[in-house]
């Protein structure tokens, strides 16, 4: 979206750009009362009051009237008794009104503001795991924070502000029409230089705006990256402290800059706006007072007369400002809209399948994938993108000009298409495009898979595309015959169980990390699963038991305990299809002998497939796929007179030359 200063109620104009920046306003406008709809009739009470106030501060002016021209000159003790009196209830009566404003404008905006978070959150929820490689979760944090903020800051200030200005200009305008027709018509003369130069400074204002709220996201990003804990331990271990705290200080800079970049441009604009308020005063007492001379009007009306001019610059120079916080304000809803309106890259298609009783069959059908083919889930469209260098796309109309490279090549209908001879071959790409290529292979309920090869082989690609945490450039991937782009991911995720590499904990205690897997599960249940993945004992041993904190990402325990504690969580899921990404890579021998037992028997029945470094894995497994640079180079199949192990021996290739380097030096225990 193209930034521009101009509101769309400020001016009328036949160029083409600037009727499709008017447009662009109108319908983010109505974007907005989309999300206050819900709370229409508290901004019917809100206009109510806005309403009640302005005509209340009406009054005074003619009260001084009254006290000028009747009550002293004639010593009318009444008539001054009930002027004072007016004077002071009407404030009175505006504070309570205002009080009310307050509580109808706050529920008002931080109702909308928990709706933005929410469904910001959930929006985000809902993005690909290739979105989040490619972003820094500080700036994501910025846009539910500060973003979200300055958007409730927009419907609770600016608008209430614009209204409130609006009504005031036009009923006091009435007024000193009525009072004096010549000078109201000197007064309006100076209006428009109030409103051109907001044209400019609004422009430049709103660009400032969001060069510092980017700024201010970048800054945010540093300060995740630094203070969380593995950044921490990072600079701690390479004596880096010095070189972080300067790496902020850039950023920080640059956050002081731009602020005092805004807060100057302002004031010079309130200077000039004070200014010719001030020649304008000037301008009507010294015509008004020629006036009073020659007896045309008298001294109590010019009194009223001066009171309601100040009451007509005010909200004309509160106006102008307020164009240009509408202008730097919407910048928030931009910037939040942006996000809300990146497509998702995963999703169901309509009517998804639901899994049901899954047996655990898996297919790989010619199936490709590259990391970089599919973009970086939409976060360049956002500047979030680790290089910074990614600038938004938004039309202004809600959709984002994704060029659908993200998405895969699905036909709407939950069909991929059919990739015929020719294109299958135009997609053998280069390995260093694509991850895995041309991987088939297919695994039966219940069978033990193991996936070998040396690192960089695409063995955890084949298990992040199983959960569908992305889909296959090229290929289908079936369970129980139906492709992944049928089903509905909720059932997809429940039918699968999954210990990845880097265990995650959150910073709650054991009981509601373990539980996080089945929020129902009884104590019974959980102290099961934590026996059968060896951590029962561990946990009684702490001090407050299942009810330990275990810190920031776990780092109150070993890293053999995190992976137990993750095996653990998997046995409380108790899914028909198991993964293992290397799920014993951080226990010592003994622990993984004692594990071994339990991991076998969570196996039975169920469809597994590990990632395998133990010669013990690798020997009990009815199926041994081998991987090479992204292709599956060999595959041994159990039968009911050869292990795979030994068919793949037999055949003397890679898989060979891995057991004779690799395997054939580990104790069938561990390592």
């Amino acid at each position: 979206m193209r930034s521009s200063g101009r509101g769309w109620w400020l001016y009328i104009s036949r160029d083409e750009d600037q009727l499709a920046i008017k447009q662009i306003n109108r319908e983010l406008i109505q974007r907005i009362w989309y999300y206050a709809r819900p709370y229409r009739f508290k901004v019917l009470g809100l206009l109510c009051t806005i309403l009640v106030i302005t005509g209340l501060s009406l009054i005074p002016p003619l009260l001084y009237r009254e006290l000028i021209d009747n009550a002293l000159p004639n010593g009318d003790v009444s008539l001054l008794n009930m002027l004072a009196l007016g004077m002071i209830l009407i404030p009175i009566i505006n504070a309570l009104v205002g009080a009310g404003q307050r509580y109808l404008s706050a529920t008002i905006g931080e109702s909308l503001i928990a709706d933005l978070r929410n469904e910001l959150f959930a929006h985000l929820q809902k993005m690909s795991l290739r979105f989040f490689t490619h972003t820094k979760t500080g700036e994501l944090m910025s846009r539910l924070n500060s973003d979200v903020v300055g958007a409730q800051t927009a419907v609770t200030n600016t608008f209430i502000n614009i209204i409130t200005n609006i009504i005031t200009v036009i009923a006091t305008l009435a007024i000193m029409f009525t009072l004096e027709w010549r000078l109201t018509l000197m007064s309006i003369i100076l209006v428009p230089l109030f409103v051109v130069p907001a044209r400019r400074v609004g422009r430049v204002m709103r660009d400032v705006r969001r060069e510092s709220m980017d700024l201010n996201a970048k800054m945010n990003g540093a300060l995740n990256e630094g203070l969380n804990v593995d950044g921490a331990l990072l600079a701690k271990l390479f004596g880096r402290q010095a070189d972080e705290e300067a790496k902020l200080g850039t950023h920080v800079r640059a956050v002081a800059n731009i602020g005092v970049r805004y807060a100057m441009i302002g004031r010079w604009f309130f200077l000039m706006l004070g200014l010719v308020s001030a020649i304008g005063v000037a301008l009507v007492f010294w015509m008004g007072g020629h006036y009073v001379l020659q007896g045309a009007f008298t001294i109590g009306t010019l009194v009223a007369f001066g009171r309601y001019l100040i009451d007509l610059y005010g909200p004309l120079s509160a106006m102008s400002n307020a164009h240009i916080e509408f202008s730097t304000s919407v910048v928030s809803f931009e910037r939040v809209f942006e996000i809300l309106d990146l497509q998702l890259e995963i999703e169901d298609v309509p009517n998804p399948i639901q899994l049901q009783n899954v047996s655990g069959g898996v297919k790989f059908d010619d199936v490709y994938f590259s990391y970089t083919e599919g973009g970086d889930g939409g976060a360049s469209l956002l500047g979030l993108t680790a290089n910074g260098k990614g600038k938004s796309k938004a039309n202004g109309k809600g959709k984002s000009k994704d060029n659908g490279k993200g998405k895969s090549k699905d036909n709407g209908k939950g069909k991929s298409k059919e990739i015929d001879k020719e294109e299958s071959s135009a997609a053998r790409v280069s390995s260093r495009r694509m991850a895995i290529e041309g991987i088939s292979f297919d695994i039966k309920h219940g069978q033990l898979v193991a996936l070998v090869g040396p690192s960089g082989a695409g063995k955890t690609t084949i298990t992040y595309l199983l959960p569908r945490l992305y889909d296959p450039t090229a290929g289908r991937i079936c369970i129980d015959g139906y492709d992944l782009r049928e089903v509905s991911q909720l059932s997809l995720a429940l039918a699968i169980g999954m210990v990845t590499q880097q265990t995650y904990l959150f910073h709650d205690t054991i009981k509601a990390n373990l539980m996080y897997a089945r929020p129902d599960a009884t104590s019974e249940q959980l102290e099961s699963a934590c026996r059968a993945a060896n951590i029962h004992n561990m946990i009684e041993s702490l001090p407050k038991g299942y009810d330990t904190i275990v810190g920031e990402r776990g780092y109150r325990l070993s890293g053999g305990e995190k992976q137990r504690l993750a095996i653990a969580r998997v046995i409380l899921k108790d899914p028909q299809i198991l993964v293992l990404d290397e799920a014993t890579s951080s226990l010592d021998s003994k622990s993984e002998a004692l594990i071994q037992d339990a991991l076998e028997g969570i196996m039975q029945n169920r469809t597994s497939i590990v990632i395998a470094h133990r010669l013990s894995t690798i020997l009990a497994a009815d199926v041994i796929l081998v991987m090479s640079d992204g292709r599956l180079v060999e595959q041994g199949h159990r039968t009911e007179t050869q292990s795979a192990h030994e068919i793949l021996l037999a055949q003397d290739g890679l898989y060979a030359n891995l057991y004779q380097t690799q395997f054939r030096m580990l104790p069938q225990g561990g390592e």
